[in-house]
């Protein structure tokens, strides 16, 4: 039985995918084996050493400490794509509500008072000062390509707008998807140079923090328009604050509000929706509950933040799954450890990225404690388990 930790209000749907016979779900729970969460902080949780994996209903990982996990031989999973379709809409959503001036116009229909005949009067005297933009002919620029950046591309793209992009990283998968007419760039000042309009889809990573700040925005094309559905220290506040002041921005719309931010004219926050929708939850849920399934069963890694991604077929039967340093000699450490036991390995899989490795063996006869605790004690193995059919 796998005991399995849900702290936050992960979908039934995906929860459904953990066979109530084989796995105990529960919000509160000691020493499980997988930790499924949402937008719970994980940096003040101590870590019980039953923990073999972390899954995270969602694309950003903030709010788990990765490193720490790595160092205890602990895959990270999350899901890229499951939301992509419910970011994409809110996306295309704020540029029509900036293009058009919705919010200031909503506001203004709201605060009218009087007879029906005394709001015409003043609907037809104050109209004009919500005048908008169309966004055909415009030129959007994506700076990130991956599953919501290029859904955004290509819906930008069908609604007549020219787009440009930046993606240093982007995976043939992606590429394949992207509409051909869309432009690659060589550079984050090249978008801004080119745009009307540019949004912003990638990880908050130490070179991502303030990406956007005075100095790239002083490069940007006059009354530019900037949407960021990523995360908040991407863009640097204060000087996208300044530059709608100074008219270089003509609007910003983003999905973290704060008091810089909140009352600023021509500043859209939304209370951070980007993946709120029922569909996008779900699809969150399933997957992430089939691949913590996935990988306490199988060793199977798919999505993992931290680990290779690898997959072992053929008939499980005595597989041992071993997190491990990347450094020399590990498999021919771990194999001797198997073959000393006079246990014949009849398959196995090494996959490594950056300082993490990961081994699975399907052993032909059963592997004890004995031989399990002598690969523990292995200088740089992380942690190692067994699993059987």
């Amino acid at each position: 039985m796998y005991k399995i930790l849900n702290l936050n209000n992960i979908k039934v749907a995906g929860l459904e995918r953990l066979p109530r016979e084989r796995y105990e779900i529960s919000s509160e729970m000691q020493n499980p084996d997988a930790v499924l969460l949402r937008s719970a902080s994980m940096h003040e949780w101590n870590i019980p050493p039953s923990v073999k994996a972390i899954g995270r209903a969602g694309a950003g990982f903030n709010n788990i400490p990765v490193d720490k996990y790595s160092a205890l031989g602990v895959p990270v999973f999350n899901t890229p794509g499951a939301n992509a379709n419910a970011v994409k809409e809110l996306v295309i959503a704020g540029m029509m509500m900036a293009a058009r001036q919705i919010g200031p116009a909503w506001d203004f229909s709201r605060s009218l008072s009087g007879t029906d005949s005394e709001i015409d009067k003043q609907v037809e005297s104050e109209k004009k000062r919500f005048v908008g933009i169309e966004l055909a002919g415009r030129t959007l620029g994506v700076v990130g390509l991956g599953a919501i950046g290029v859904r955004v591309a290509n819906a930008a793209f069908s609604l007549g707008m020219k787009v440009v992009g930046y993606d240093p990283h982007i995976t043939v998968s992606n590429a394949w998807q992207l509409q051909s007419e869309v432009k690659s760039l060589a550079s984050v000042t090249e978008v801004l140079a080119l745009s009307d309009f540019i949004t912003l889809h990638v990880p908050l990573l130490e070179d991502t923090k303030n990406l956007l700040d005075a100095r790239q925005l002083a490069k940007c094309r006059e009354g530019i328009t900037i949407l960021n559905f990523s995360r908040s220290a991407i863009v640097d506040e204060k000087a996208v604050s300044d530059a709608i002041k100074s008219g270089r921005v003509r609007a910003y719309v983003c999905d973290f509000p704060s008091n810089q931010l909140k009352d600023q004219e021509r500043v859209i926050t939304l209370p951070h929706l980007g993946a709120s929708t029922e569909e996008a939850e779900e699809n969150c849920a399933i997957m992430v509950a089939e691949q913590i399934r996935d990988y306490l069963e199988k060793g199977t890694i798919h999505n993992s933040v931290n680990f290779p991604e690898m997959s072992l077929p053929g008939k499980l039967n005595n597989r041992l799954i071993i997190a491990n340093a990347n450094i020399p000699h590990m498999i021919e450490r771990i194999s001797a450890a198997v073959s000393n036991a006079n246990i014949n390995i009849l398959d196995m899989l090494n996959r490594s990225r950056c300082d993490i490795a990961c081994t699975l063996i399907d052993c032909e006869s059963d592997v004890t404690e004995d031989v399990l605790t002598s690969i523990s004690k292995i200088e740089g193995v992380l942690k190692v388990r067994l699993v059987k059919a």
